[in-house]
This record gives C-alpha cells, sequence and structure tokens, in this order.
C-alpha cells in the first residue's frame, strides 16, 4: 500500500503527524511525506521520505492573488477568515506539484494535516480515499470555510462543488479537553517528536533546581515574534530555576541570557520528561507534548484561536492561562510560581498524561488505514 501524506505549513505542524508515517512505514507500506519546502529538515531528520510541493511559507500568503498584501485583523472572527484563506493560498501553490507526484507515484491513500488543504484535493484527484489528521488545536471551522473558498477556482478545475468528505478523522487531543465542536474521530496517541542532535547527560537528568522551559515555538525568527520570546524569558528569568529556551539557534544567539541558562535548537521531546513547568504560547505540538508527559504548562496565547483549547486544559487543573493583554513579569512569574509550588497541577498534568496514555498508538491506528484502502478496491472491482 501507498500512502501520501500531506503535512502542515511548518515544523510544528509536521512533527504531530510523523509518528504515523513512521508506524505506516514500519508496517511495510510505501509512505513519502509532502509539505512546503520549508518543512524538508523535520520530515527528513525524522527518517521519512520527504517531496518539497512549494517553495512558498504560509507567511508568503499573507499576499493574496492579484499580489494585494491582506493584514491579518488582530483579533475576532475576522482573523480566522483571513488565516483560512492565507492557508488556501498555500494549498493552490501546492496542488500541482501534489498532483504530478500523485499521478507518477499512484498512491492508495491520502493522510492529509487538518491544515494542509490540497490534500483532499489531489486525494479526488487520483480517485482515493483521504483520512483527515488534526491535532484539535486553533482549527475553528470557519478556517476550513474560508480555505475552501480561496480554493473555489482549484475546485471547479477538479470538478468539486466542496471539500471531498474524509473516510475518518484522527485526533490527537484527549477526549476530556477536546472542542465539543469538533467532528467525530479516532483517537491517536500523541508520540512527542522534535529535531534530533547529539545528547548530552544534563538534556535526560533533572538538576538540583525546578527546570522551567520557555518556548514561543518554532517559527520565531530575528524578526518576526522575537520579542514575544525575549519578553517570556525576561519575565521568567529572575526566578530561581534552571532555564532552557526552546527556540532556533539563530533566535537564540540574540538573547540576553541570564547565568546558566541554555538555549536553542533543543530537542524538547527529551527534555519534557525532566520539565517540572512549561512556559509557552499555546502552540499545538509543546501542548501535546506536556500532556504526553505529565508536565504542568503556563499558557501565554499570543495568537487568537489558542485560547480555547488552553481554557480547557487549565480548566482541569493542569495549567494555567495567563492573559496576553495582561502580561506582566508579575503574572507569569507568578503563575510560574505557582504551578512549582502546588502539587494539584502537577497531579492535574498526571491526569492528562494517564487518559492520553490510553489512547492507542500509532501502530495500532494502521490497521484502519489499510481497511478504508481494502473497501475502496473492493467496491472499485465491484463498479
Amino acid at each position: 500500500m501507498k500512502i501520501l501524506f500531506v503535512g502542515g505549513n511548518g515544523a510544528g505542524t509536521i512533527f504531530p503527524d510523523i509518528p504515523l508515517a513512521q508506524a505506516a512505514r514500519n508496517a511495510g507500506h510505501e509512505v513519502i511525506m509532502s509539505g512546503p519546502e520549508v518543512t524538508m529538515p523535520a520530515i527528513l531528520g525524522s527518517g521519512v521520505s520527504a517531496v518539497s510541493v512549494t517553495g512558498r511559507t504560509i507567511q508568503d500568503c499573507r499576499v493574496n492573488r492579484e499580489g494585494v498584501l491582506v493584514p491579518t485583523p488582530p483579533r475576532g472572527p475576522e482573523r480566522n477568515i483571513a488565516i483560512g484563506r492565507m492557508f488556501g493560498r498555500l494549498a493552490a501553490h501546492s496542488l500541482d506539484a501534489l498532483i504530478d507526484l500523485a499521478e507518477r507515484w499512484r498512491p492508495d491513500l491520502v493522510v492529509s494535516n487538518v491544515l494542509a488543504y490540497a490534500g483532499p484535493l489531489v486525494a479526488h484527484h487520483a480517485g482515493v480515499p483521504w483520512v483527515r489528521f488534526a491535532t484539535d488545536i486553533a482549527e475553528p471551522l470557519d478556517i476550513d470555510l474560508a480555505a475552501a473558498a480561496e480554493l473555489a477556482p482549484e475546485m471547479e478545475r477538479l470538478g468539486l462543488h466542496g471539500t471531498p468528505a474524509p473516510a475518518f478523522s484522527v485526533t490527537l487531543m484527549p477526549e476530556s479537553v477536546r472542542p465539543p465542536t469538533a467532528p467525530v474521530a479516532l483517537p491517536l496517541r500523541h508520540i512527542p517528536c522534535s529535531t534530533q542532535s547529539s545528547l548530552e547527560p544534563w538534556m535526560y537528568t533533572r538538576g538540583d533546581r525546578p527546570r522551567v522551559l520557555v518556548s514561543a515555538g518554532s517559527r520565531v525568527t530575528p524578526d518576526d515574534d522575537f520579542d514575544l520570546l525575549k519578553g517570556l524569558v525576561e519575565k521568567v528569568a529572575p526566578l530561581d530555576i534552571e532555564l532552557l529556551i526552546a527556540t532556533p539557534d539563530d533566535v537564540a544567539a540574540r538573547l540576553d541570557l541570564p547565568a546558566g541558562a541554555r538555549a536553542g535548537w533543543l530537542p524538547v521531546d527529551v527534555l519534557a520528561p525532566t520539565c517540572d513547568v512549561m512556559v509557552h504560547h499555546a502552540g499545538g505540538n509543546i501542548t501535546l507534548t506536556c500532556l504526553a508527559n505529565g508536565v504542568p504548562q503556563v499558557f501565554v496565547p499570543y495568537l487568537p484561536g489558542l485560547e480555547e483549547h488552553s481554557a480547557r486544559i487549565a480548566a482541569r487543573g493542569a495549567a494555567r492561562l495567563v492573559d496576553p493583554e495582561n502580561d506582566s513579569a508579575a503574572d507569569i512569574a507568578g503563575a510560574v510560581r505557582d504551578l512549582l509550588e502546588d502539587p494539584s497541577y502537577r497531579a492535574g498534568a498526571r491526569r492528562l498524561r494517564e487518559e492520553t496514555g490510553r489512547m492507542p498508538l500509532p501502530a495500532q491506528l494502521v490497521p484502519d488505514l489499510e481497511r478504508v484502502v481494502a473497501t475502496h478496491r473492493e467496491s472499485t472491482d465491484a463498479k
């Protein structure tokens, strides 16, 4: 069986997909994962075969089809519509390369990241079923609808009047904190994954002081969102902690680090079991990594749409949610201190870790993928 995984727009959206791709390959199936050029290091570093389908990034897609830069509203429904349009344009830039890949390689199944809107279209063109892969973090329906509207010309070209329905959906989010409006989906355990490096003993052992990791996501650059990360570091640094900052190396080089702090592209999947608290922007990959390891979290959701899952996890007693409009040093440091000193947060995080641990492993989902293909072949042969 040949499975084409259509990945997301950056490393943070690629890493959650990789364990299922690896499991399918380890079960003897042929696997290719596609994505924008910027995602190639993350995919190839995991040992999965990869094809780059566009040199564009999601930031490039702020420019519309007429070549006009479209500002993204800071808040409200208009923001999700603008984001959906951006993802739709990224899909449009990817579609021809994906169709060429499908025509040459002839996959039997497409597994598409929920925000990779070209996936369902290439599956339709190839005449094969597709599976929807979601983290259920910042993936609201209005983004889907806006992306579909943006892709109307491509859909018309393919003879479609809307996005084809998936054979089934997969979710990485534990049921107790899953959005109530999310579609029915098969649960899948999140296996933390990140770009690897040669490990040093401090990475997998715990020191004498509480260990706190700070991150603002994998897409931070010296020119984009750097001030958000810098602000988080400055607000946490005065605490009596061992401070780690997970960020690209070129960003780390610009940070004014306190004594003893470590910063760079750190293997967060290895570090997570040794951490006492993680302070971050509420991104999907790091949130799920904390849930899988029972690490209490301080959410500072600077981007709209990330506060909803943050609030649900906080309501389960596993996190603190800090309003980004009131993210003073006292607020963030106080939240970290509370999580370190109050054992109830660790207990809440442990309950979510246990729930996550009961979800099926990627290898257990592979038979479901096989059944979808077998059923499709039977129905095709019967015609």
